[in-house]
């Protein structure tokens, strides 16, 4: 993990730690970086999103100021989604992307997310670049006065242009279901209602009146209990979550099951696959996905890929082995063919054409996989103590101890959040009452280091 970037962008407590002032500097260095190989007959273009946090604003004029003051121009999207900018920044022709978001987190914080010219996350040696300019060398943040200020444009098309190209990306008539969608009072409120409702589908929308405030507020694809309940309670076949950003998407089946990203992963590759249409039959995850998707693969002749927790990670395996499709529990699901980033709305349309392809209700494709009980227990840590873990004996010999005692019918792993001051206890088996008192012996151990 880097000094200001973790495994998804800079982030922190919006004003406070991820200040207007460091904003402006990203803006300054990613524009230098990123940049720099624009010929001098032209303004470097770069474009901006952000979710609908009373934060976004603030920083969204800070980062425009920082890029104008070394030369490049602003382009403004306004609130997007995550993936709209990951795809506008190509059709826009731009030298770089910035998303302004902190995803599923709560409304105080924010975060900034980088994009290069191709659509794709940056990679660490990139981020380590700009750091480094801001960090050790800020006096070659070379600021332009008069006519070589940067001008800052609005785009006001940019979220019609995304809901256009989701729509268009969707086969097949899914008119007939019925799906309530959870937009989280974030970024889907700007595109969700034009994308499903375009679509022809049946559609009820819940947590889709943002206020600045109420972003992931019991909503959402960290909430899914208000979708349950609605799901069932209108008798509806599918319900969708979002995330603040909307690069997420978990689902609920026809019964308020839920759906999680290792299920629509195997529902999608199955699916795929029975079309000729899945890249080297495989679809790669991460450490994090249940045990239960990887005996899935196995039994329908899928390779499963496995990395390191974060969708960047992801998507470089997806890259390097030329497959075209993968993702995360927590749902992020990247494909390929459409989309270079993990993309909600896209995953939410492509399972209404799975649905009415298939002709199956959602229950029945998500019987597919047998997910493992599986416990995650959050530790909060303080600054001083982030990247200790591993180095705590007593720690490290706990973990020995509960990898022992599974054996092979289970398995632990720990890890500091790239997101969040967390260390995540992570323990799967058949036990559950086993594993829970696993995790939280860990835990506590880490909590006391």
């Amino acid at each position: 993990m880097g000094r200001l970037f973790g495994t998804d962008g800079a982030r922190g407590v919006a004003i406070t730690e991820l200040t207007c002032e460091t904003a402006m500097n990203i803006g300054r260095a990613a524009a230098m970086v990123l940049a720099k190989n624009v010929p001098d007959d032209r303004r470097p273009k770069i474009i901006i999103g952000r979710d609908t946090r009373i934060s976004g604003a603030p920083l969204e004029a800070a980062l425009a100021a920082g890029i104008c003051s070394v030369g490049a121009d602003a382009h403004l999207l306004g609130v997007v989604p995550t993936p709209a900018v990951a795809m506008l920044v190509k059709k826009y022709n731009a030298d770089a992307g910035v998303m302004i978001s902190a995803s599923h987190n709560p409304v105080e914080f924010n975060g900034i997310k980088l994009f290069s010219s191709t659509g794709f996350k940056l990679p660490d040696a990139v981020e380590e670049e700009i750091e480094a300019l801001i960090l050790d060398t800020p006096e070659r943040l070379a600021l332009r006065d008069g006519a070589e200020v940067g001008h800052i444009f609005t785009e006001s098309h940019a979220a019609e242009d995304y809901i256009n190209a989701i729509k268009s990306a969707v086969e097949g008539d899914v008119s007939r279901i019925k799906v309530v969608i959870d937009c989280a009072n974030g970024s889907a409120t700007a595109t969700a209602k034009q994308i499903f409702t375009g679509l022809g589908a049946d559609c009820t929308f819940i947590s889709c009146e943002a206020n600045g405030l109420n972003i992931n507020d019991n909503c959402g694809s960290t909430h899914m209990e208000n979708l349950q309940k609605k799901v069932v309670e209108l008798g509806a076949d599918l319900g969708l979550a979002f995330d603040g950003d909307a690069d997420r998407c978990l689902a609920v089946d026809e019964k308020g099951e839920l759906i999680d990203g290792d299920k629509l992963l195997a529902i999608f590759s199955r699916y795929l696959k029975s079309k000729g249409k899945l890249p080297h039959d495989t679809c790669v995850v991460t450490v994090m996905s249940n045990i239960g998707f990887f005996k899935f693969a196995e039994s329908e002749g899928i390779s499963a890929r496995k990395t390191a927790v974060g969708d960047r990670y992801v998507l470089e395996e997806m890259l390097r082995g030329g497959y075209g499709i993968g993702g995360e529990q927590s749902g992020h699901i990247i494909m390929l063919e459409h989309a270079n980033t993990g993309d909600g709305e896209l995953t939410g349309a492509k399972f209404l054409e799975i649905l009415a392809a298939t002709g199956k209700k959602a229950s029945e494709l998500a019987a597919c996989m047998e997910v493992y009980p599986q416990v995650l227990v959050n530790v909060r840590i303080t600054a001083d103590k982030k990247g200790m873990w591993d180095k705590d004996g007593a720690v490290t010999a706990a973990i020995e101890n509960v990898k022992n005692k599974l054996g092979s019918e289970g398995r632990i792993l720990v890890r500091e959040s790239g997101t969040e001051p967390l260390v995540r206890v992570m323990l799967e088996g058949k036990d559950t009452e086993q594993i829970t008192a696993y995790a939280n012996e860990v835990a506590a151990l880490v909590e006391k280091m």
